[in-house]
């Protein structure tokens, strides 16, 4: 299930007892369906249209009118600018793809070094420690937050650290931290440890990071 279904079921469910919700908790949900449309349901519309739009040679804007049980009305506009006449449109831009050098091969690889791990122990005694450094990261990330990690501009391999594109080259090495975004792991465990330091510091955690 979805985690917009998840939550129009929980909003159900609190319905059928009865309870009625207040003006503060009313828009606590709909900025979080909102931010779950733009990051996870807009992206999607939109690597779906990208390829068919290609083939056009002039600029124009595409308005989806959708009704819940109603066929979708697609509408096409010349005007560039009509966002300034609907006062909470949004425009959802997803990050470029990166142009990678491909690298010829060098000769051999030399010995490949075993694997570390990190441990993170935050100042109230709580530790993130996973099987893989990655993994330790990527729990990291969630718990300072993608959205506030991605505010610090961060990038490795020149792709942001944290994206809402999957990287032609490494996207196996893009990692799902919520909402849409991806957390990139391609680095060394030291790298690593050193963009964590750079996060809590940013966000004034104190935490002490260790190569295990």
């Amino acid at each position: 299930m979805s985690r917009l279904s998840d939550l129009y079921k929980a909003m159900e469910t609190l319905r059928k007892e009865g309870l009625s919700l207040n003006e503060d908790l009313e828009k606590q949900v709909s900025d979080l369906e909102e931010n779950i449309i733009k990051k996870e349901i807009l992206p999607i519309v939109t690597e779906t249209i990208a390829p068919a739009l290609k083939q056009v040679q002039r600029e124009l804007v595409l308005v989806v009118d959708y009704v819940p049980g109603i066929p979708i009305s697609v509408h096409l506009s010349r005007k560039r600018n009509f966002t300034a006449d609907i006062t909470d449109a949004k425009e959802i831009l997803p990050d470029p793809q990166v142009e990678h050098k491909e690298i010829g091969k060098t000769g051999p690889k030399g010995k490949i070094s075993a694997a570390t791990r990190l441990k993170i122990t935050f100042a109230n005694g709580n530790v993130i420690q996973e099987s893989q450094a990655s993994e330790t990261f990527r729990k990291f990330v969630m718990e300072i937050g993608a959205e506030r990690v991605r505010s610090l501009g961060l990038k490795q391999n020149k792709v942001p650290l944290i994206s809402n594109t999957l990287d032609k080259k490494y996207k196996s090495s893009q990692k799902a931290v919520g909402n849409g975004w991806y957390l990139m792991t391609c680095s060394n465990t030291l790298t690593k440890k050193r963009d964590i330091e750079r996060i809590a510091n940013a966000f004034k955690v104190k935490i002490k990071v260790e190569i295990i």
